[in-house]
């Protein structure tokens, strides 16, 4: 067992996830992509709330690949980032608790990204 837990951590630099971050931001890139996808299809199918819950999840797939993993970092800082203004152009004062849930949850989402791509550049 103990040999499994030394590949795994060993691993996490070429690809596997295996930190508590890397854990953290994938949860949080799930609520977000489940939120778009729950709100693209409760607010009758709105391709472009699915499309960005599918791009969320497509990355998460992408990440734990092992593929560019840097640059998937770097990528869904202004991915998740620019969702929170068009949020309140699109709404425009119809806000509702599960976007205000998915607006904490990016925010969060932003900060451990941060702080994983400077724990990737050492």
């Amino acid at each position: 067992m103990e040999s499994t837990l030394g590949q795994a951590k060993s691993e996490s630099s070429t690809g596997a996830v295996g930190s508590r971050l890397e854990m953290i931001v994938i949860g949080l890139l799930t609520i977000t992509a489940i939120t778009h996808i729950y709100a693209g299809l409760n607010q009758g199918i709105i391709p472009p709330l699915l499309l960005a819950g599918l791009g969320f999840l497509g990355g998460i797939g992408l990440y734990i690949r092992g593929s560019n993993q840097r640059l998937l970092t770097i990528a869904a800082i202004p991915y998740t980032a620019v969702q929170i203004p068009l949020w309140f152009v699109v709404k425009s004062g119809n806000f509702t608790p599960v976007g205000y849930l998915d607006k904490v949850v990016q925010v969060l989402l932003i900060i451990a990204l941060l702080i994983l791509l400077f724990r990737q550049r050492q």
